[in-house]
Order: C-alpha cells, then sequence, then structure tokens
C-alpha cells in the first residue's frame, strides 16, 4: 500500500487545521477495519465530501486496496445515498407526516445488490449518510449494521472517516478558493 495520495492530501491540509491533517493520517493509516471496509468508508465519503481535491487524491489509493467491484460498490453506495439521503431527510423534516405513507417510487436496486458483502455496502451507506445528514437513514443503516453483529465500534469508526475527511474536503477547498483570491 503506497501513502503518496494520504500524504499529498496531508501536505495540502494548513496549519491551523493540524488536527485534521493528525486525524486523517489516524482514521486511515490506523484504522482497524479490513481493507475493503476501510477503502470503501474512504471512497465513498470522499465522493460525498463533494471536494475534488480530497477525491483525487483519495481515488487512486482506494482503487489500490479494493476489488474492481468493491470500487464500484463504493462508488454506488455514494450515488444512492446522494439521492436516499435527500429524498428521506426531506420527507423526515417535512411537519406533514402523510408524505412518510407515500409510495417512494425511486428505483434503488443497488442496496438489494450491491456486488459485495452487504455489511459492507451498509457501512458505506451509513458514513454518506452521515456527511448528509440524514437522520433517517443513519437509523436505518445502523439497525442494518447492528442486527448483523456489527460493534458500534466500527460504526463509530465509519462515522470518524465520514467526519475527518468531510472537514478536510471543506479546509482543503476553502484553502484552494482563498489562494486564488489572493
Amino acid at each position: 500500500m503506497t501513502d503518496m495520495s494520504l500524504d499529498s492530501l496531508k501536505s495540502r491540509v494548513p496549519d491551523y487545521a493540524k488536527d485534521l491533517k493528525l486525524n486523517l493520517g489516524s482514521v486511515i493509516g490506523n484504522s482497524d477495519l479490513p481493507a475493503q471496509q476501510l477503502w470503501g468508508t474512504v471512497l465513498a465519503t470522499a465522493i460525498a465530501s463533494r471536494s475534488p481535491i480530497v477525491l483525487r487524491e483519495l481515488a487512486p489509493e482506494a482503487k489500490a486496496n479494493l476489488s474492481a467491484e468493491a470500487y464500484t460498490a463504493a462508488k454506488s453506495a455514494a450515488a444512492i445515498m446522494a439521492m436516499n439521503n435527500v429524498f428521506y431527510r426531506t420527507r423526515h423534516l417535512l411537519s406533514d407526516h402523510e408524505y412518510g405513507t407515500l409510495r417512494a417510487g425511486l428505483r434503488m436496486n443497488v442496496i438489494g445488490n450491491p456486488g459485495v458483502e452487504k455489511v459492507d455496502f451498509e457501512l458505506w451507506s451509513f458514513a454518506v449518510s452521515a456527511i448528509n445528514g440524514c437522520g433517517m437513514c443513519l437509523d436505518s443503516h445502523e439497525q442494518v449494521l447492528r442486527k448483523a453483529g456489527v460493534d458500534r465500534e466500527v460504526i463509530q469508526e465509519a462515522f470518524k472517516i465520514a467526519s475527518v475527511i468531510q472537514a478536510v474536503g471543506s479546509t482543503v477547498e476553502a484553502e484552494a478558493v482563498l489562494a486564488d483570491a489572493e
């Protein structure tokens, strides 16, 4: 495994955000998650962060550490949750709870057949939901993971990765804009 992409990303984090740089190295470099769970979470949350810099730096390393099927499934988790998080968060936030009784009518076939172990896909979907802030989706995926015997520590590891990648993305993108403004 090469850390060049990770080191490159860490070098872009400014000194005022040193904690983020240290946390990035820690949540990826010192994770106890199996490689597929780790790198699928990294890829899915890098996509969800909406940071071209983060995605450009971390995607090659994720690709090197995942099978082709897992790489595609992690991208699928980010894609389907981008839709589901908006839909279910909106449904949950509306005062009129009758929307919750209506048929969604949205295709979500990938959730039933993601091409990887269901637990891994659920973990990646959970991590993306953390970034996108959908409480309904967080609860739903957390319950599926817990019923499958996944420990809280593993689930927390996924949202630690999500929180650090989101924060790094926000910071490096802000720095890029500020550098262009000077």
